[in-house]
């Protein structure tokens, strides 16, 4: 069962600059849906900033983005922390005076049977998923009113509109993301700034790689058996890769999608008609 789709470069979009000189910022962007979006947005002319508490693979990410022409920053953030997202936001408000696009990727799962799930395991992906939104979006909310413009693209998770065993954690922190995100959106909507959330189906990084090898060992399956069963759960029949999903996250931070708000929009190649 195929479970990949054909890959994007970096430059697959350069000829489209339609974020030419905006800044952009990132939290989770050492990898995954992160990482793919810090590189569309960048091979679409934005500068882009990058918040992760993963030094080296925010780093990396950032080099491979700058080798190829694009221009891009990391900065360490730990998104639990609330004065770890002051300290980053207000580096980038002192270095480019805005922010245009704000994209929270940042997001952890964690799964135990419902009676089984210790609360320190939940304190920990409620501050991830749900308390390091609500920040992120709340420092970027008085920028963005200032400047009467701006995109607030939160991602969520197919998890929030459905959800499987050994989700409760995950399912009830995504579902809170499309909350916050619906609250901001009417909020800041006189002031010209949209407010979005993306919910992925399963796609292929490593934290579902993760999650493939943790629940399928509670099913009697290998993590692969697991990612097959995901991917014949789809229309398509297999599943998203990360660029997939920074396709659309480009697109509701584009002039394109300035009448779309309050939104919570699956990326889930036909999950959600099973």
């Amino acid at each position: 069962m195929q479970v990949t789709a054909k890959s994007a470069t970096l430059t697959s979009s350069a000829t489209v600059r339609r974020f030419r000189d905006q800044v952009v910022v990132i939290t989770g962007s050492a990898t995954g849906i992160g990482a793919a979006t810090m590189e569309r947005f960048a091979s679409e002319g934005a500068i882009v900033v990058g918040l992760d508490n993963n030094f080296e693979g925010n780093e990396s990410t950032v080099a491979a983005i700058n080798i190829e022409g694009g221009t891009a920053r990391a900065i360490q953030c730990d998104v639990r922390s609330e004065e770890s997202q002051v300290r980053a936001f207000a580096q980038v408000i002192k270095e480019h005076q805005r922010i245009d696009v704000l994209v929270t990727s940042a997001g952890i799962y964690v799964g135990s049977p419902l009676t089984e799930i210790p609360m320190d395991r939940w304190h920990d992906i409620e501050a991830v998923n749900l308390t390091g939104v609500l920040l992120s979006n709340k420092l970027v909310a008085p920028v963005m009113v200032d400047q009467e413009s701006g995109s607030i693209i939160n991602i969520a998770s197919m998890a929030a509109k459905t959800s499987w065993p050994y989700s409760a954690e995950y399912s009830a922190t995504k579902s809170g993301v499309i909350g916050i995100t619906r609250s901001v959106a009417m909020e800041l909507g006189p002031s010209g700034v949209t407010a979005n959330a993306v919910c992925p189906g399963n796609t292929v990084t490593a934290m579902v790689k993760s999650v493939a090898a943790e629940i399928g060992a509670t099913m009697d399956m290998t993590a692969d058996e697991w990612l097959n069963m995901r991917a014949n759960d789809t229309a398509l029949k297999r599943l998203a890769q990360p660029w997939e999903i920074a396709g659309l996250i480009a697109f509701l931070a584009s002039e394109d999608a300035r009448y779309i708000t309050g939104q919570s929009i699956e990326v889930d190649g036909g999950l959600i008609l099973s």
